[in-house]
């Protein structure tokens, strides 16, 4: 199932969703091992604890943020998958980051945390038939697919890439 087959996209993920280029799904995943694989890990490093303004999370902090997003998301998928009828409840990305306190771990190995995060959302939705794609489950913020997730993942990875990139690396 490729990105433009799905309609509507939902409301508010849909930003996330529209980041991923026009392919299926497990090459949108595919695709985000690669963009891991090749992140400039120097410059990242170069970069440190700083931000591009007050309030605003490091690079630790976003990669930290990504992995315990998607770790959600992955669950949010599997549950959908499964025939879960509840709603999902929704979290705090503020108070995880201020929780997770990723400034104070290794780069290095936050990167490999969310690489492996990867590797097993693909191997997941490898595992999916069209008809758990289709399944829809419940949110805090509407309704969303089994397949949705599946490009609201590495949507959202490309989302803060792109704010790295164009917000952090010149620092």
């Amino acid at each position: 199932m490729k990105l433009s087959e799905i309609n509507p996209k939902p409301e508010y993920f849909d930003r996330y969703m529209h980041k991923c280029d026009d392919v299926d799904i497990i090459s949108a995943i595919s695709t985000s091992i690669k963009e891991v694989e090749q992140i400039p890990l120097d410059k990242w490093k170069a970069i440190g604890l700083k931000t591009y303004a007050p309030g605003k999370w490091t690079i630790s902090d976003i990669v930290q943020h990504l992995i315990d997003a998607e770790r959600i998301f992955i669950y949010r998928a599997l549950s959908i998958a499964r025939g879960e009828k509840q709603p999902l409840p929704p979290f705090s990305e503020n108070d995880y980051v201020t929780e997770a306190n990723a400034s104070a771990r290794d780069l290095d190995s936050l990167i490999a945390e969310l690489k492996n995060l990867h590797i097993s959302l693909l191997d997941m939705y490898s595992s999916f038939s069209q008809d758990i794609l289709m399944r829809r489950g419940k949110s805090f913020a509407g309704e969303y697919t089994v397949a949705d997730i599946g490009f609201i993942i590495p949507g959202h990875q490309r989302w803060h890439f792109e704010v790295i990139r164009d917000k952090y690396i010149e620092l």
